[in-house]
Order: C-alpha cells, then structure tokens, then sequence
C-alpha cells in the first residue's frame, strides 16, 4: 500500500504530468488509481486533470468534485454557490481506496500549491497529507514536490518544503515539471542547486511538452525520466 501526494510550489507547474508519470511507473509493478479530489476550471469545457491521466497512461482515475471557474476551489465554490465536502471526506475516501484490496498504490493531485484552500473551512493539501499521514502507517503516505526550472523556484520550492516540514512531512523528493529544450544558466543552476538548499533529491526531470506525447511515448519517457526510488532514501 502507498499513497503518493503530489503537490506544487504553484499553478502550472506541470504537476498534472508528473502525477502520470507517477502513475504510468507505479503501475508497471502494481495497480494504480489516481485521485483528484478537487478540479476548477472546467466550465468552458476544457478537459479535467484526471482526462489527462488517462490519456497518458490508460490508468484508473477518480474526480470527486468538479467546479467551473478557473479559481480556488473554495473560491470556485462560493461563486458557483455550492457546497464542497470538508478536506477530512476526502481523507477518508482516500484512505478507504488504500485499504481496500484493488489498489497497490494512490496517487493524489492537488490543486494549485500546498496551501489553496480546498474546502470552504479553510482546508489544504497539506491538512489533506497531515490526515492521511496520521490514519494511515508510517512510511505509506509519500509526498511528492513538483517544480518549475527557472528563476523563483529556490524560493518557491523551499516554502513550500518547510511547509510541509513544519507538520512533521517528510518529502520523498522534487521533480521538475518541465524541462525547456534550450535550458538557459538558471535553470541549469537550479537543477544542482535544488538539492543542495532543501536536502531533497531530485526524482525526475520531464521535458517540456511531454504532456503531447502519445500514451507509448509517455510511458516511455517517464520510465527513462522518473525515478524508480521513492522513498527519497539517497542509498536506495
């Protein structure tokens, strides 16, 4: 049983295409079901974050609340005028899939970054991985940070590292979302310096327009992109 929570140091990060990735190498050895407890900007008829997934990796997916503006979801919601179920519903229905006998491993997608409001009580990612952490036995639940490559993501990825460290959460490791063809000195700066500031290694590094690819090319780029270590152990 392993629940990986992948969230963002912000919007457009290219968390989405992490989270398949995840997915597409988890379910090499196992089964998978992603989760996406949350999706805004579907109004327009864009397609969700969950639509993405299968497309990419053909693996099990769950959307549990769909909101139609391009919001916070407890913003999304209030405008909308509907009511959306508190951080702790989520929790239980996650734990519930990891319990269960069907899945090997749960991937969850946040919305936006670590601390976009989730619920209209003030609710976060991180209340939702802090939940999930306290249920469920030690060393299930992953955390997984996604980044972007160019300048303000030291910054960036270290608030939200201590973030997560200052609710006694671990993370397994960053993967940079997305990956420029032409890489300029930043972003080849922060690729050795991400690590050195948070004491986190780096667990894949996705190209730039990967999210494009056929569901074969995907898969094959995220087997040669992602690392099979996720437990963050430097030794594994």
């Amino acid at each position: 049983m392993t629940v990986v929570v992948v969230t963002g140091t912000s919007t457009d990060v290219g968390k989405t295409i992490v989270t398949a990735a995840l997915a597409a190498r988890a379910s090499a050895t196992g089964s998978v079901v992603v989760v996406k407890p949350v999706q805004t900007g579907i109004g327009d008829g864009s397609a969700g974050d969950v639509d993405v997934v299968t497309a990419l990796t053909g693996c099990a997916v769950e959307e549990w609340v769909r909101l139609d503006e391009p919001l916070a979801p407890d913003t999304a919601a209030r405008r909308q005028g509907v009511a959306i179920p508190a951080v702790a519903e989520h929790a239980s229905r996650i734990v519930e899939l990891a319990c269960s006998d069907s899945w090997d491993t749960v991937v969850v997608e946040g919305a936006g970054g670590l601390l976009v409001r989730l619920d209209a009580d003030g609710g976060t990612l991180l209340d939702l991985a802090s939940l999930l952490a306290d249920a469920l036995p030690a060393g299930t639940v992953e955390v997984v940070v996604v980044t972007s490559a160019g300048l303000g993501t030291l910054n960036h990825t270290e608030l939200t590292v201590g973030a997560l460290r200052a609710r006694a959460l671990e993370p397994a490791g960053l993967v940079i979302g997305s990956w420029p063809a032409d890489p300029g000195l930043a972003e080849t700066c922060n690729l050795d310096d991400l690590p050195r500031v948070t004491g986190l290694p780096v667990l894949g590094v996705l190209p730039a327009g990967a999210g494009s690819l056929s569901r074969a090319e995907f898969v094959g780029v995220a087997e040669g992109c992602m690392s099979p270590r996720m437990s963050g152990d430097p030794g594994a």
